[in-house]
């Protein structure tokens, strides 16, 4: 598993199973199993490790990681709503 895979599995207790792969996360936008952890900020070439924070990392199927990722016009989008999520999520948390 990926570093930022991992970091953000661990931050929103995604129950996981190494072996066959399976896990429980959803897409943040329309709550569709996720298939990508996606950089909002782009880790650029060669890649940055200051990216893999949680600030930096949303979930997203592939179809709306096509879409969305990587694209300056959805930067402020993404950020926005990735902020709002780590808030209900930690104001739920126990």
């Amino acid at each position: 598993m990926k570093k930022h895979t991992r970091i953000y599995f661990d931050f929103f207790n995604v129950d996981y199973d190494p072996i066959s792969g399976w896990h429980n996360c959803v897409s943040e936008i329309s709550g569709n199993r996720a298939n990508d952890i996606h950089h909002i900020e782009s880790r650029g070439m060669g890649g940055s490790k200051r990216s893999d924070n949680i600030e930096n990392l949303m979930a997203l199927t592939r179809e709306e990681h096509i879409k969305l990722g990587d694209k300056k016009q959805y930067l402020v989008y993404l950020k926005q709503l990735h902020a709002a999520y780590i808030k209900r999520f930690t104001k739920n948390k126990p």
